[in-house]
């Protein structure tokens, strides 16, 4: 009776080992969960940056003016009927 007793008992210390600390264990479920939730916001945020991305890329194929304040702001464009005034401190 004392062996069927020790056998069960290191049965369920086996198990109990496998269930906290082994391969498919709840600490390597919870490892696999809080690398999925950061990935989840890694992929939110860069969704967020391809949507405002994708707006300007829209803007730039359709619209003028973008295309003219991104010359102005990057290039130093100067319309024909403008004049260039340099302010030196």
């Amino acid at each position: 009776m004392k062996l069927l007793l020790a056998t069960l008992g290191l049965l369920i210390l086996v198990l109990q080992y496998q269930l906290w600390v082994g391969d498919g264990s709840v600490r390597a479920l919870s490892l696999l969960e809080q690398s999925l939730d950061d990935q989840r916001q890694i992929n939110a945020d860069l969704q967020a940056r391809n949507r405002l991305l994708e707006i300007e890329v829209l803007d730039l194929k359709t619209g003028f003016e973008a295309v003219e304040e991104r010359a102005r702001s990057e290039l130093g464009m100067i319309g024909s009927d403008e004049t260039f005034v340099l302010v030196i401190e």
